[in-house]
C-alpha cells in the first residue's frame, strides 16, 4: 500500500505546487482523496484517471475539489466524435465504455457539481457536460458511513471545519490510512488515526488555532499522532514551500511525537504497512 502527493498546498496552487490531492495504492486499487487545483495535472503524469476505483472528497472548498471537472472531462474524452483521434496517440487505449467511477462526496454535494458543470458548457460537444453524469457516479455521504473501494474499507469521521468536512479512514490488505482533511482541534481525531500505519495530517499553521475556522498546525498533528498511536506521520496542507518554515513545522511535530514524521511535497511516494 503506498501514499503518492499530488498535492500539498493549502489554498491555491503556488510554486509549482498544486493543491490537496493523494493518490492511495494497493495492488489492486487506486482511490485519490481530494482534487484541489493542481491535481488532474498531477494525476496525469501518473497514468489515465481511468485507473481510479474511486474518489473521495473531504468537503467542498474550492482546494479541495475544482479539478474534479477536468478530472471528468478527461475520462469522457474517449466518448467524444474526437475520440477516433484520441485512438492514434502513443498513450491512449480504448476507455469510452469503462463504467463510471464511484466520487465520493459530502451531503448535498451533487448540486454544487451541477453547478460547477454548468459554468463551462461545449455546446459543440455536449458530451462534454456530462462529466458528473456519466464520467463519475456521484455519491453522496453522512457522518459515520463506510463504504467499499476495491479491496479497501473506507470510513468517513466527521472533523472540526468552516464547512463539513470528514476524515477518511483507508483500511487495506496490507495497512491503514488516515486523512484528516482540514480541521480544527477535537477529540474526533484520534478515532480517526488510532493505530493508523500512516497518519496525513495538515498542518497549515505555526500555533495552534481553536478559533471558528477550523485548521491544525504541526504541533497539533504532531499530538494527535501520539495520542493514536499511529506508525508514522506525513504533514501536508501547507502555507509556505520555503525550507525554514517547513523544516520548523517538522521539529514542531517531532517534539510531541515519537515516531517518523515526514513532508508531504508533489510526487513523494511513502510505504504504508502493517505496524
Amino acid at each position: 500500500m503506498h501514499l503518492t502527493v499530488l498535492g500539498c498546498r493549502s489554498g491555491m496552487p503556488s510554486g509549482g505546487q498544486g493543491s490537496s490531492g493523494y493518490l492511495v495504492s494497493t495492488e489492486s486499487s487506486r482511490i485519490l482523496l481530494d482534487c484541489g487545483p493542481g491535481v488532474a495535472l498531477a494525476l496525469s503524469a501518473i497514468g489515465h484517471p481511468k485507473m481510479l476505483d474511486a474518489v473521495v472528497i473531504s468537503h467542498f472548498h474550492l482546494d479541495h475539489c475544482y479539478d474534479l471537472l477536468p478530472v471528468g472531462k478527461a475520462l469522457l474524452s474517449g466518448r467524444t466524435r474526437y475520440g477516433k483521434h484520441l485512438a492514434s496517440l502513443p498513450e491512449a487505449d480504448d476507455h469510452s465504455e469503462r463504467p463510471p467511477i464511484p466520487l465520493y462526496v459530502p451531503s448535498g454535494g451533487r448540486a454544487t457539481l451541477d453547478k460547477l458543470a454548468k459554468l463551462f458548457p461545449v455546446a459543440t460537444i455536449p458530451m462534454l457536460d456530462k462529466a458528473f453524469d456519466i464520467a463519475f457516479d456521484v455519491r453522496e455521504y453522512s457522518a459515520g458511513e463506510v463504504f467499499k473501494a476495491g479491496d479497501c474499507e473506507i470510513g468517513m469521521h466527521g472533523l472540526r471545519h468552516a464547512v463539513p468536512n470528514c476524515g477518511v479512514r483507508v483500511e487495506g490488505p496490507a495497512g491503514t490510512l488516515a486523512y484528516t482533511g482540514d480541521t480544527g482541534r477535537t477529540d474526533a481525531l484520534i478515532s480517526l488515526a488510532a493505530k493508523a500505519d500512516l497518519l496525513l495530517a495538515e498542518a497549515t499553521l505555526a500555533v495552534s488555532d481553536d478559533g471558528p475556522h477550523g485548521h491544525l498546525s504541526a504541533t497539533d498533528a504532531g499530538e494527535t499522532a501520539a495520542a493514536a498511536e499511529v506508525g508514522q506521520l506525513v504533514l501536508t496542507h501547507f502555507i509556505s514551500a520555503d525550507p525554514g518554515w517547513l523544516h520548523a513545522r517538522q521539529a514542531d511535530a517531532r517534539r510531541v511525537f515519537d515516531g517518523p514524521v515526514r513532508l508531504a511535497v508533489p510526487a513523494a511516494r511513502f510505504g504504508i504497512q502493517l505496524s
